[in-house]
């Protein structure tokens, strides 16, 4: 069947992330299918925040409230809960907020056409979607971390409540699908993320830079790559570190760097439109982060023939990465380890191409035509 009706329901629009860029990539794939897309978002992007998503999209976008909406107020306890009246406005304000919100998204799901399908990109939006109307329409919830980062935070009950009952919850790998399965949650599968580009030019992996892509937050572990570099650094006083993404740490990590005395070797090159380009224009790829999903800046650098040292910090960095085939993993933290892989890299050209051109060839399995038929098949099963 084509021409489906396909709802993407996320926290945003255009909020700067990887679930923005998989949730536009995605809907564009489909738009170029014949469906008929429309990306809504509950709550606008903080302005500090907001992606530039270009003019002129495929498909239709809508976000539902004009401001964020109060925050959530604890349910009352006890008798002084229970007394506490301008709690209970607030929560019924909330509540009544949340509902009128939910009508619109009833709207818009009922005009859907037959075969039509509701994707649910993070378990917040699920909130305003399970007070919906979403009759007729298979609903997929999906969580865009592993696993274990999501135990680790409010979102894991939330999960197990709110997408208890879709038609199927979608993790990012198989490992991530059997931990949700063991938790009880029967309809746990697994969709990797699509490569989002193959550039036509690789790099030639001659460049004395050392590229790494992402936002400037705890989470993506820069200051742990600071910490790497400065290890391997004085072994190469001819390579730089170039380091991409704009966040809340930038000057923490400017001020780190200039600490560790690499003021030299390291340029902050701040957020950049031209990933290929910069992939290009480097030899290796480091990703030092904390927790990760499936991580597209490692798919990009693959894609570009730049070989990847990386900490092996979630199922979806070991499904992408083969390590020593076409790529090189270190335990999570563990800065010595990556520091030998980015020096192996750095000091062997061979060693370089060989893993390159091994990673160029083998991140092919998650090309956007493989992925979007696993979403087609997907789609024709839930529409039994």
């Amino acid at each position: 069947m084509t021409g489906r009706d396909i709802f993407f329901v996320s926290n945003n629009v255009d909020e700067m992330g990887g679930v923005t860029t998989w949730s536009h990539q995605m809907a564009r794939l489909f738009a170029e299918r014949g469906h008929r897309v429309h990306v809504i978002g509950v709550v606008p992007a903080p302005e500090e925040l907001r992606a530039d998503l270009g003019a002129d999209l495929p498909y239709k976008t809508t976000t539902l409230y004009d401001e964020h909406p109060p925050k959530a107020v604890p349910a009352a306890r006890g008798i002084k809960g229970r007394l506490n009246i301008a709690e209970q406005r607030r929560r019924a304000a909330r509540q009544a907020g949340m509902e009128e919100q939910a009508a619109k998204l009833s709207a818009l799901f009922r005009a859907a056409r037959p075969g039509g399908m509701v994707i649910v990109t993070q378990v917040w939006a699920m909130e305003w979607v399970a007070l919906a109307d979403t009759a007729g329409l298979p609903v997929v919830g999906m969580t865009h971390e592993s696993f274990d980062a999501c135990r680790k935070s409010s979102r894991f009950n939330r999960v197990k409540k709110y997408y208890k009952d879709v038609d199927r919850l979608l993790a990012l790998t198989r490992e991530d699908a059997d931990l949700w399965i063991r938790q009880g949650m029967d309809n746990a599968d697994f969709m990797p993320n699509p490569l989002p580009v193959t550039p036509e030019v690789p790099s030639d992996r001659t460049a004395k830079v050392v590229a790494s892509i992402g936002r400037l937050s705890d989470e993506k572990g820069v200051d742990l790559l600071l910490d790497t570099w400065a290890t391997v650094a004085p072994g190469h006083p001819d390579w730089t570190l170039k380091i991409y993404g704009s966040g809340e740490d930038e000057e923490i990590l400017k001020k780190q760097a200039d600490t560790l005395g690499l003021a030299d070797s390291v340029e902050f090159m701040g957020r950049t439109d031209d990933v290929a380009g910069a992939l290009r224009g480097a030899s290796v790829f480091a990703q030092s982060s904390r927790a990760e999903g499936f991580p597209l800046s490692l798919m990009e650098a693959m894609a570009s023939g730049v070989p990847c040292a990386a900490f092996d910090c979630a199922p979806g960095v070991h499904e992408i990465i083969r390590d020593g085939e076409d790529g090189l993993l270190a335990v999570v933290g563990n800065t010595a380890e990556l520091a030998r892989h980015i020096d192996a890299l750095i000091s062997d050209k061979e060693l370089r191409d060989r893993l390159g051109t091994a990673a160029r060839e083998n991140v092919q399995r998650y090309s956007t035509d493989r992925i979007v038929k696993r979403w087609e098949d997907l789609f024709a099963l839930l529409e039994r």
